[in-house]
Parts: C-alpha cells; structure tokens; sequence
C-alpha cells in the first residue's frame, strides 16, 4: 500500500507540472521557430489493456487541433514541420477508486523537419508518454468522471503542451531554431562624391587662367570673322 501511494504522489506531482491552459497569450519565442506543416499519422496505432475505443480518425483529428492550437500563436521567421506518429493509447475505465482505477495515457513518436534545410533535427524520432491531467475530478481515475472524448481531447492538449517543452529544451541545449545568418539585414553602402583634395584643388587654380585666355581669344576670333562679313555685305 505504501509503495502504490508513493507512486500515486509521484504522479500526481508530474501531471501538477503541466499547465495545459496556458495559450490565451501571445507566447514567448522559441529562437525564429513558426511551425507549417503538422502530419498526425496513426498507423500502427494500439489500444492497450482495459482501455475504452477510440478510432483512428477522432485521434488524429483531436492531436492535429490541440498542435494547431498551441502552435499557430508562434511567428518566428522560419518554418518547421512536425510528423507525429502516434502508437498507443489507454483510456481510463471506470474502476474502484484508488485501486483498481487506471490512468489515461498516450504514447506517440516526433520528428521535427527544418524547412529551409530540408532534413530533420532529431535523426531519430522522439518518443513520449503523455499522462492526463490530474485534478479532483481525475485523482480517481479518468474513467469515473471523463467520457471517451473527454479524456481524448485532455491527452492531446497535454501532448501538444510535451512538444512544446521538448522543442523549447532542443532549442536551449543544441539551438535547433537559431536564426540563420542569410535572414539577417544586410547593409548596403551609399556611394559617396569624392572631396577635392588639395591637389585637385591647385589644378583647378592653374587651369582657371588658361581657360579664361581660351574663351577671350574665342570671342576675338568672333568678332573678327563679324567685321569681316560685314565689310564683305557692304561693299557687294
């Protein structure tokens, strides 16, 4: 009796951890992460012992609204993509209380793909068991407070909330979702007009005679030819 208790402390301490509603706000970044494709697959999922139905499709449709949910609220610059392949399941009957009453549990593969690479981040998929949550209702056992789609939709929300923390970990420790160097602004020079420098500016002073002389000798040569048109008109 003891040791069932201890476990039962344990957890209810682990599923105390997760706080599932917690996506009314806008969240904090995880580095330029913004997720665009989610692939749920079922096939080769497995109802476990003492377990209530649950088809394929309402799994599937249940895991891919709580991911979308939690997970369209991210807009870094980079796009990602989930494949989920989900493999069990338990959902709670009802059954004596403290004793004989099973907990509700999902289990499922992740595998995060980068977009822009084109290859996946973990080579090997993550797998992990989802336990629902326990309050006053569940402490007891799912089974004799929860319906099927109850527990159902509980167990995706916590999955959804288990990604969240692996990729934010991922990103901690290996900085899966850095910002890439080709995303960052680059800076474009403005082409400047070269400041005289005093050599240029001296030949500017030297040529400006020269210049004057050339347009003054013009102007006589001008007036010269005039006269001699007009010399040439009045004698004709």
């Amino acid at each position: 009796m003891f040791r069932f208790s201890a476990l039962l402390i344990a957890i209810v301490s682990l599923s105390a951890c997760e706080n599932i509603d917690d996506i009314s706000g806008k969240p904090a970044p995880i580095g330029e992460f913004a997720l665009a494709h989610n692939i749920v697959i079922a096939p080769n999922l497995v109802k476990g012992p003492v377990s209530r139905d649950a088809s394929k499709d309402k799994w599937i449709e249940a895991v891919t609204k709580a991911i979308d949910t939690r997970f369209s609220r991210y807009d870094g610059d980079q796009l990602y993509h989930f494949g989920i392949s989900l493999e069990g399941y338990v959902l709670a009957q009802p059954g004596i209380p403290l004793i004989l009453s099973p907990k509700s549990l999902l289990i499922f593969k992740l595998t995060v793909w980068d977009d822009a690479a084109g290859k996946k981040l973990n080579e090997e998929p993550k797998q992990i068991t989802v336990l629902e949550t326990l309050d006053g209702d569940t402490i007891v056992g799912s089974g004799l407070t929860k319906s099927a789609e109850e527990q159902l939709e509980t167990l995706s929300e916590n999955a959804a909330k288990m990604i969240q923390r692996y990729i934010t970990h991922q990103h901690r420790q290996e900085k899966w979702f850095k910002r890439r160097k080709e995303l960052d602004p680059k800076v474009v020079e403005t082409p400047q007009t070269p400041e005289a420098t005093d050599e240029t500016s001296e030949q500017a002073k030297t040529d400006a005679p020269t210049t004057a002389a050339t347009v003054e000798k013009a102007q006589d040569k001008a007036a010269e030819a005039q006269d001699a048109v007009e010399s040439e008109t009045a004698s004709n």
